[in-house]
């Protein structure tokens, strides 16, 4: 693959970016009382959360991927 190497540069850190902060906001969605109901079952509110967060998660993986791809490919 071939990619300028600012390109590659920006892909790698932008998909480090999202793997720091994701898990971040995750733990802090997961501490607020709205996550869970009276009866400590998770609420629409913590499952929208899990799947945005798991669909940024892996994003942010490929994104990574294809910039360290850019580098050493």
């Amino acid at each position: 693959m071939q990619l300028p190497i600012f390109a590659a540069v920006l892909l790698v850190i932008s998909g480090v970016w999202s793997l720091v902060v994701w898990p971040q906001f995750l733990r802090r969605v997961m501490k607020d009382p709205r996550a869970r109901d009276a009866a400590g079952k998770a609420t629409k509110f913590l499952n929208v959360h899990l799947v945005l967060v798991s669909i940024s998660m892996v994003l942010g993986a490929a994104t990574a991927i294809i910039g360290i791809m850019g580098l050493f490919g």
